[in-house]
């Protein structure tokens, strides 16, 4: 992939993973695209033009939400409700070197701890987690006495880049590092497999940029987030 190639495909990232590596979850064509509802509200657009906003419409039924990332927010009809609007800050991980895992023992989540992945992530609200977003990649997690306090996984994939996603620690816990060693644990599993990490993070959430700057993730971009519901 040319460097201009690169840019027009993070400029429009969900879209660019439900036809690249995600291409096999994807519901919908040539003009939208989404995951499957159990795994994910993320839908994509090639365009936000009206074709294309009528192909979304024909993908996701009365009742259901989506959410879109990219440059521009498709202009949506009345019968759609707007639940939420933002703007994310894009941000990439080029340098190669491995980030340190520090001493705490993280192990690999499955679909037996998807209860308590639900059950964290609706305490932290991270972003949307799903039933089935645990086959969009590889999760880890922390445990105490048995009880999950921490994780973080992987969720787009486009081409080369992989999305750190998820990341969320227990408020018991908080401030304890568990976050950063378990970021760094995925960040060096893209790395052995030739990837370039990637994330998506509120612009409003400093705290969280600081910490991935430090981590080596540069801002590339501000990109516009929606999150609505067809009522009708």
């Amino acid at each position: 992939m040319i460097a201009s190639d690169a840019e027009r495909s993070l400029d429009n990232p969900f879209w660019s993973s439900l036809t690249t590596g995600h291409v096999h979850f994807a519901l919908g064509g040539a003009l939208a695209r989404r995951y499957p509802a159990d795994i994910s509200p993320i839908a994509g657009l090639a365009a936000p033009e009206p074709p294309n906003i009528a192909a979304l419409e024909r993908i996701v039924e009365a009742g259901d939400d989506m959410a879109t990332i990219a440059r521009s927010t498709p202009k949506l009809a009345a019968h759609w409700e707007i639940l939420y609007e933002s703007r994310v800050t894009q941000m990439l991980r080029s340098e190669p070197t491995p980030l340190p895992e520090d001493s705490v023992e993280a192990s690999t989540l499955g679909r037996g701890d998807v209860p308590e992945m639900l059950a964290l992530v609706e305490l932290t609200k991270p972003g949307p987690f799903r039933l089935r977003t645990i086959e969009l990649g590889t999760y880890i997690g922390l445990r105490q006495s048995g009880r999950l306090l921490a994780m973080a996984g992987e969720r787009l994939w486009i081409d080369d880049f992989r999305e750190v996603s998820a990341v969320c620690t227990h408020p018991d816990v908080q401030g304890r590092g568990y976050a950063r060693a378990l970021i760094g644990r995925v960040v060096n599993r893209m790395l052995r497999a030739g990837q370039t990490p990637m994330l998506h993070v509120e612009s409003a959430n400093r705290r969280a940029i600081d910490l991935y700057r430090a981590l080596g993730f540069l801002p590339r971009t501000e990109l516009a987030l929606l999150y609505a519901r067809r009522i009708r």
